[in-house]
């Protein structure tokens, strides 16, 4: 069993990095924001699953250990395949999933692509009891909730998944000055700034 790979980047797309660790390149499929933050001659460490088919042996990558436990929840799930679970987690961080599944609230999943209405309702039912939201301390000073909520929004309005939204909206939010932080517009401009034209989506 691959459990992990450090090693140096050789190529990476947004589905996919290749990395290579003792003289071995290993094609690795990877949420898009990991494929986001690869960067071809440096060194990155995933944490790894393989999936063992008749026809092929497939690695999935994942940026620490939680989303990989989730990874391993989502593709128990009656309908949910190794790509599926990988689409969710290009969508929605561990957090959003945590809370769609204690809401019993399918609809972010049935935005993802290749999940349809009833494997939706499945994620929530079978994985219901099972996950939980990661708890972190929010940085001092950090805008309210609301404000880094309708700034996510408003990137997800203009393409960008919901995932890479809510962390780049956190993560500006986190380096932003007190004003900015008061005012959705100032604080989307400066995310908007921070992620670059067309950077993150889909």
């Amino acid at each position: 069993m691959i459990c992990s790979l450090h090693g140096v980047v050789l190529h990476a797309d947004s589905g996919h990095v290749v990395i290579e660790t003792g003289g071995v390149g290993f094609a690795v499929f990877v949420p898009a924001d990991v494929a986001h933050t690869a960067v071809v001659g440096e060194r990155m460490l995933l944490h790894t699953s393989l999936i063992v088919r008749e026809d092929a042996l497939t690695l999935y990558g994942f940026a620490d250990r939680d989303e990989l436990e989730i990874f391993g929840q989502l593709i128990s799930v009656t309908g949910v395949g190794p790509k599926s679970a990988l689409g969710v987690l290009s969508h929605l961080t561990v957090d959003q999933i945590a809370a769609a599944v204690g809401d019993e609230d399918d609809a972010p999943f049935r935005r993802v692509s290749g999940i349809g209405p009833k494997t939706a309702k499945l994620i929530v039912v079978q994985l219901a009891g099972k996950v939980q939201p990661r708890v972190a301390a929010a940085p001092a000073g950090i805008s309210a909730p609301g404000i880094t909520d309708q700034v996510a929004a408003a990137l997800v309005g203009l393409g960008w998944s919901e995932r890479v939204a809510a962390e780049a909206a956190e993560q500006t939010a986190a380096d932003a000055t007190d004003a900015e932080r008061e005012s959705v517009a100032a604080l989307l401009r400066r995310t908007l700034a921070a992620l670059g034209p067309g950077a993150g989506r889909g």
